[in-house]
């Protein structure tokens, strides 16, 4: 019997999670935190990555935590410069406005009713609709728009779609939700094989709209499946369900969980790709925390829905893999030469068969700090969800 983790050490880890990002606030106020550690260290960074929106959600997620208003006082400084970016289209020629804009952004506006954080959301909002393709029905992941060598979405996509619900929600405008509704049906369409596992990258007809191939980009090859591309799927779908409240999604989310969690290795830290389950390859610890967080999800869902079984199943299972990532991964605030929250993550890991460029092995990574604290807090019982 695995164990779970336990509401102590929820509230350890939480403390010890706030201790060390108070103690990076003069480093990344001003400047905006790497994709990745290096050595354990990240580097401080103009705000041009698809990753800089994690560390404004650490924040937000930290003010919610302590009310110190020192957290909502750099998390707004960090708004600021997201509504510079958009506005002037500093690097956001490609899809990931939900990963950037919404625990930045629109967690300003749901915590503080930030009128300019709003406004930068929803420029973002509008970005992100810029690259829905009509052929084929998808919004196109990265490079120009129609390039042949990049007629595909992600399956990352799922978690840039909350931004269009809330997008809709806040205008009334339905252009946004009937996008998310579009995209979400070509990628259950295509992106997950007959045995629950997913495609990462899938590539559509330029001419005809029609399913191409699925491939991979940062995946071991194009037929195994990446962690953390499953576990955007996991968390996406509970997502999806939550938006809609279309049950086929959810009978979806639990397939694609189940393959996932048939997967682990014994200590529950999946490695890069869900196709290795031992041996010398490295972790991804961000991708047990990305479900974790889809677990608390569905979770929820469950019970509103008074499927009381599937509530504490998944819980359980999010409790356990929280644990894994207690016990083997977290950082600890008296360590020294490491300033994340979470080691052994895996940013991009070089095979002969994938087209990737290494970056972040065994290193921390930012959105999987994020997702471990918002995990921890989810957990509370109290948090509102920005996504």
């Amino acid at each position: 019997m695995r164990a779970e983790i336990t509401e102590k050490e929820r509230v350890s880890a939480i403390k010890e999670a706030i201790t060390i990002i108070r103690r990076n606030l003069p480093e990344y106020t001003y400047k905006c935190q790497d994709a990745n550690s290096n050595g354990g260290i990240y580097k401080p960074i103009d705000n041009i990555e698809w990753t800089t929106g994690f560390w404004p959600g650490e924040l937000w997620l930290s003010y919610l935590e302590t009310g110190d208003e020192i957290f909502a006082h750099a998390a707004g400084i960090l708004v600021t410069s997201f509504y510079e970016r958009i506005k002037k289209h500093i690097a956001v020629d490609h899809h990931d406005m939900g990963f950037l804009y919404t625990p930045s952004c629109v967690a300003a506006w749901m915590i503080k009713r930030d009128a300019m954080a709003r406004e930068a959301a929803l420029m973002a909002a509008d970005n992100l609709v810029s690259r829905f393709q009509e052929k084929g029905s998808f919004i196109q992941a990265w490079g120009a728009m129609g390039a042949d060598d990049n007629y595909r979405y992600i399956i990352d996509c799922m978690l840039n779609l909350p931004l269009l619900y809330w997008a809709t929600d806040e205008t009334g405008d339905e252009k946004y939700r009937t996008i998310a509704l579009r995209h979400t049906a070509t990628c259950i369409a295509n992106s997950f094989r007959p045995d629950y596992s997913s495609y990462h990258t899938f590539f559509m007809d330029k001419e005809t709209g029609k399913p191409l191939r699925g491939e991979t980009c940062q995946g071991y090859k194009a037929d195994s499946s990446w962690a953390r591309g499953q576990a955007w799927g996991v968390y996406g779908l509970a997502l999806a369900y939550r938006h809609t409240g279309e049950h086929s999604y959810l009978d979806l989310f639990e397939k694609v969980s189940a393959y996932f969690m048939e997967k682990l290795p014994e200590d529950m830290i999946p490695y890069w790709d869900l196709i290795f389950q031992s041996g010398d390859e490295p972790r991804d610890s961000s991708s047990a925390s990305i479900v974790a967080c889809g677990f608390l999800d569905a979770a929820d869902s469950y019970e509103k829905l008074q499927e009381y079984d599937k509530a504490r199943k998944y819980r359980k299972a999010a409790k356990e893999l929280l644990k894994a990532v207690y016990d083997t991964c977290m950082v600890h605030a008296d360590e020294s030469g490491i300033n994340g929250l979470v080691k052994h993550g895996t940013y991009s890991k070089k095979s002969p068969y994938n087209t990737c460029t290494e970056a972040g092995v065994d290193e921390c990574v930012s959105w999987g700090d994020y997702y471990w604290l918002e995990a921890l807090v989810r957990l509370g019982g109290t948090w509102k969800s920005w996504w």
